[in-house]
């Protein structure tokens, strides 16, 4: 059975959530609760709609002009098993992928020693933005962030140099 991937709203065309024109899967649920947050009605665990992987690429796939998909929330990693399989089909077709997570890389890949669905993800992930929003840290010039503390890492280049 394919795994069910709850989703808060899909954004079809955006070039304002990572590099190029891209789909946006707004996920639902987050443990963060940043305050400011743009997307609030995210945070519930409950609601949202459900959508298999495939569903999602199906309609991923209707626009041959996106380059890629960009897995927002909520908090992604917590649904980090069924998007990996998302993840998986849009490399596949030669797309990149965008994480944008309220945690740090350090603190996902401690996390992944628990649930190893995140280091895989993380693994399908070509660009990820981490760390939470912080309204203090505010910067409406950033490009793909909301505040200061939030890094845009490069996640074929940080394996390829932190290989063990």
């Amino acid at each position: 059975m394919a795994s069910i991937i709850k989703v808060c709203g899909l954004e079809p065309e955006s070039i304002v959530d990572g590099p190029g024109f891209r789909y946006v899967v707004f996920v639902q649920g987050c443990p963060h609760h940043c305050p400011g947050c743009h997307n609030p009605q995210s945070h519930a665990f409950e609601g949202g709609t459900s959508y298999t992987a495939d569903q999602l690429f199906s309609q991923f796939c209707e626009n041959p002009l996106l380059c890629g998909i960009t897995l927002s929330g909520g908090e992604p990693f917590c649904q980090a098993s069924a998007l990996c399989e998302l993840a998986a089909m849009v490399k596949a077709a030669g797309k990149t992928v965008v994480a944008y997570s309220g945690y740090t890389l350090e603190q996902l890949l401690e996390k992944s020693k628990t649930e190893p669905d995140i280091l895989r993800l993380l693994r399908l992930t070509d660009t990820l933005i981490d760390g939470p929003y912080i309204a203090e840290k505010r910067n409406l010039e950033l490009q793909f962030r909301g505040s200061e503390n939030q890094r845009i890492l490069d996640m074929n280049n940080w394996f390829a140099t932190h290989e063990n």
